[in-house]
């Protein structure tokens, strides 16, 4: 990659007297995204590839709709011979099809975000990268848990009706670590929670994740969480009144009376790093894990209206508790499985073909999440959570 000089000598500098600045314009990314706009999950990809590429006045092309078959390859090997210094795509499936394009072509840096194989690949041109958004899914559980209390200090329920309702898409360790981790935020505050956890099988699809919202409310669920990508659930907890916390951007200006708070990854600082990375000659982190310290897991659009009251003083708190490591979302003293607190735990960190457990992940009295690998690998089944179905 080309670099800019100053001309400093003929300033009468000396030519160490300042750093050599690279040239990001030189640099231009392509980028992959499953679906489009209209998906929370890829806008929210879509809207930090554009912030991170204006900001650096990088040249960039935008894939959108790109299946998780060849489909992926295809576009990644174009995108390359488009020339692109580096590609990018966004979701899990895209994975092995970014890999075989990075054999392909060594001279351009490939990237993957919630991808599990880049530190057991070897391939010096690939990458994987995620954040702890674990630590904002289990903020957002503390935004509930303070609802289901004001709920019941009102009268609106009792305390053994303080049930959440929560849509996953699969059962991926990506969306257990999601939903446990929210559930374990609500319960920090308001210990009689308990949680039912509905399945879609698919990353994106408004009529099942409405239809999950309506079958959890007819279960007597109060309140309603998700781990997809659209606005059918949130669109059917406004209509039935009921308050829920989304994911990947704001509702409140299309679910007034109900949405609460969002949470989300901030893919721009990851972005802006890849590609200085790449304008200065240097590695890419092979796992790159963003944090709320990089500014890459964010809280949104808390809804005053809707949450309960000192709620907003809370988060800042234990968001503070969260980035100095006074607290771990994932304590284990916080949580049983089977009725018993975990003291060691196998996970599967180097993915095979198998789902071998690997690596010892429970330490300092913690489950490590996202620290030997930046993807998500909790995936266990902790007390209080009810699995509705599990086909997918």
């Amino acid at each position: 990659m080309r670099k800019l000089f100053v001309p400093l000598l003929a300033l009468g500098l000396s030519l160490f007297a300042l750093p050599v600045m690279a040239a990001t314009e030189d640099v231009k990314v392509g980028f992959i995204f499953l679906h489009d706009e209209n998906s929370t999950y890829d806008l929210n990809f879509i809207n930090g590839a554009k912030e991170a590429c204006e900001k650096l006045g990088v040249e960039y092309v935008l894939k959108t709709g790109v299946d998780e078959s060849e489909a992926c390859y295809e576009a990644a090997a174009d995108l390359a011979d488009s020339g692109c210094d580096i590609v990018f795509a966004d979701s899990f499936g895209h994975e092995d099809y970014i890999i075989q394009a990075a054999r392909e072509y060594p001279e351009v840096q490939f990237s993957h975000g919630t991808g599990t194989k880049a530190h057991t690949e070897g391939l010096p041109n690939y990458h994987n990268a995620f954040a702890s958004i674990y630590e904002g899914r289990f903020l957002g559980g503390v935004v509930a848990g303070l609802k289901l209390n004001q709920m019941i200090e009102e009268g609106t329920i009792t305390a053994d009706q303080a049930k959440i309702g929560y849509i996953g898409a699969f059962t991926y360790a990506e969306v257990i670590s999601g939903y446990t981790s929210f559930f374990l935020g609500a319960r920090s505050v308001c210990p009689s929670a308990t949680m039912e956890v509905t399945f879609t099988g698919s990353w994106y699809d408004p009529a099942l994740e409405q239809e999950g919202a309506v079958k959890l409310i007819g279960n007597n669920c109060v309140l309603i969480s998700e781990h997809a990508d659209s606005m059918g659930a949130p669109s059917e907890c406004e209509k039935a009144g009921v308050p829920f916390v989304f994911y990947n951007g704001s509702a409140q200006d299309a679910c007034p009376n109900t949405y609460m708070v969002a949470s989300r990854i901030n893919w721009a600082p990851y972005f802006e790093y890849m590609i200085n990375c790449v304008a200065n000659g240097e590695e890419i982190d092979t796992d790159w894990t963003g944090s709320i310290a990089t500014d890459s897991v964010q809280i949104l659009d808390l809804n005053e209206d809707v949450v309960a009251p000192g709620t907003a003083e809370t988060i800042e708190e234990i968001k503070a508790k969260l980035e100095s490591g006074e607290l771990h979302v994932f304590d284990t003293s916080a949580f049983t499985v089977d009725g018993n607190t975990l003291e060691s735990y196998m996970a599967d960190v180097d993915t095979d073909e198998a789902y071998t457990a690997d690596t010892e992940v429970i330490s300092d009295g913690y489950f490590h999440e996202s620290e030997y690998r930046s993807a998500p690998y909790f995936d266990l089944q902790i007390d209080g959570i009810e699995l509705l179905d599990t086909a997918f």
